[in-house]
Formats: C-alpha cells, sequence, structure tokens
C-alpha cells in the first residue's frame, strides 16, 4: 500500500506493517501503543518532548543524539555504558 503526500490521521490496529518505510513524515501528536519494534532503524528524527513509559530498550544504540535535559528514572542499568563509561546506581 502506497500513501503519497497524504494530508490526516490513520488508525491502524491488529496489523502488520512489518518492512514498512516512513520517510519525511509527520507524525507529530501520534500515540503508539502496544508496538514491536525490533530491527527497526531510527535516523535523522525529532523526538523532543517524547514520553516513553514501559519499554524494553535492551541493546540499545544511540549515536550522536541531543539528550540534553533528558531524565531517566525507575529503570534498570545492568550493563549500560556512556561513552564507554559503566553507569552505576
Amino acid at each position: 500500500m502506497k500513501l503519497h503526500e497524504q494530508k490526516g490521521p490513520l488508525d491502524v490496529s491488529k496489523s502488520d506493517l512489518s518492512g514498512s518505510v516512513f520517510d519525511d513524515v509527520n507524525m507529530s501528536g501520534s500515540t503508539i501503543h502496544n508496538v514491536n519494534l525490533p530491527g527497526a532503524s531510527l535516523d535523522d528524527v525529532n523526538m523532543s518532548g517524547w514520553r516513553v513509559n514501559y519499554v524494553n530498550l535492551s541493546g540499545l544504540r544511540l549515536t550522536k543524539a541531543n539528550l540534553d535535559g533528558a531524565s531517566i528514572s525507575e529503570s534498570r542499568y545492568d550493563g549500560m555504558t556512556i561513552d564507554g563509561m559503566a553507569v552505576t546506581t
């Protein structure tokens, strides 16, 4: 299915969109719930103001990220490093 130069919200549930490509797409104000994204790649993405709860980020790699004002709480830090330095609580 191709959507090109469309404007308006999508309501998608119980669907398999694996392998989809989103390029130059405005998804501001979207709600994403109960979604599987293993192996997904996010490049040149503006996530400012995001709130992420109950998320599995094991194996996450952040490169060249702006974390100004970021906050991490009530989370597991086992094996986590920042610029090669272990994070301890």
